[in-house]
């Protein structure tokens, strides 16, 4: 079996995005995955690539919809308009209102009145999910533990998802009290004021500090919305050869896909082909979860045994983090990045003309202070 997975460049200055193509199996006879596909003018980029690359009656097997935001969604409308598409992997967040109802604030709340005022939040879901069914594509929920051609999903499960649904900044308040009592409450800063954080940090002058490869400066506690942790986490086995995809998932998410790759028997840490997790945002990665995910830290200038991707804007000066590339550096993980440019890691593929190796990052000396 050949394969190749492709990350598309999406986005420019600091509208960061995902979208991924992956194609495998024997000539004649290929499958197509599509996972997220950026904005809208990304999605007509992906259709015209998957046309040309791959042929112009390509049918895609699989498009995954890995979460709500609209730099990973807003493109998959152009892939469901204008090509053949046989299933939809899509989470519909308000397709469990009555099974949420107690952990939102609110009692007076119905069913009916809960699913509406969610679905009005999150038109591009709904239109997604509408064009599917216009043209009779089959639709499904990716939960943990379900096959999707190579894929396995690794998160959520449907009890975590339920539970952070409520906790978005798009949806109506939650109950606090009855999340922490369950241990799903992730913080009084998911819902609204992070936005402020993020703000005011990106806002912020970058200062810069020393960092030697023995004294790592990523800290723990990092957090990230409900939203990112919400991420549908997929492990791919392509003969032995395994990817990660983390879309935009944080600590608690691939904390989770951690235990269930366990539970699945999927050696996880074994990957060959990392995703870094929200554009190599410092958010979404802490020293433990990168010793669960890639291993411990190695001795200085050791060889690059592993390939990571970060989805980065070209003219981003804050993503990727060098933090966070010198930490997967640390643990042989070399990182490349889209930042205008489509990568693509394959093997038993055809060439392609005027293909261009991704630059490799560096470890870096200096890296951003925390403010």
């Amino acid at each position: 079996m050949g394969y190749e997975i492709e990350f598309h460049p999406v986005g420019e200055g600091t509208k960061a995005g995902d979208a991924i193509t992956i194609r495998y199996g024997q000539s004649g006879s290929y499958k197509v995955i599509v996972i997220d596909g950026g904005t809208q003018e990304s999605g007509v980029a992906v259709v015209a690539h998957i046309r040309s690359a791959y042929g112009p009656h390509t049918v895609i097997s699989h498009v995954i919809s890995t979460h709500p935001d609209t730099d990973h969604c807003s493109g998959l409308r152009e892939i469901i308009r204008e090509l053949p598409v046989e299933r939809l992997w899509i989470h519909g967040l308000w397709y469990h209102a009555e099974e949420m109802r107690e952990l939102f604030s609110d009692k007076r709340w119905t069913s009916r009145g809960l699913s509406d005022a969610i679905r009005k939040e999150y038109s591009i879901v709904e239109e997604l999910i509408e064009l599917a069914q216009e043209k009779n594509v089959a639709i499904y929920e990716p939960f943990a533990g379900q096959v999707i051609g190579p894929l396995t999903v690794l998160h959520p499960t449907k009890e975590f998802y339920l539970h952070l649904v409520p906790q978005f900044r798009k949806t109506p308040d939650c109950n606090v009290e009855l999340l922490k009592q369950r241990n799903m409450w992730l913080g009084p800063s998911q819902k609204g004021a992070l936005s402020q954080i993020f703000k005011t940090l990106a806002e912020a002058a970058t200062s810069w500090t020393r960092e030697k490869w023995t004294e790592e400066l990523l800290k723990e506690g990092a957090i990230t919305a409900a939203e990112n942790e919400s991420c549908t986490v997929l492990f791919g086995d392509f003969e032995g050869t395994g990817v990660l995809f983390t879309a935009d998932a944080g600590v608690n998410g691939l904390h989770w896909a951690c235990i269930n790759a366990e539970n699945l028997g999927i050696p996880i840490a074994k990957a060959r082909l990392i995703q870094v997790p929200h554009h190599g945002s410092r958010s979404n990665v802490t020293p433990t979860i990168l010793n669960r995910l890639l291993g411990p830290i190695l001795p200085e200038n050791s060889p690059e045994t592993r390939i990571a991707i970060v989805s980065a804007p070209k003219d981003d000066e804050k993503h990727p983090r060098k933090m966070v590339l010198n930490a997967f550096r640390r643990r042989g993980v070399g990182v490349r990045s889209t930042q205008g440019t489509r990568y693509r890691y394959h093997a038993r593929m055809p060439a392609r003309t005027n293909e261009k190796a991704a630059d490799v990052f560096e470890y870096y000396p200096e890296v951003e202070a925390y403010d």
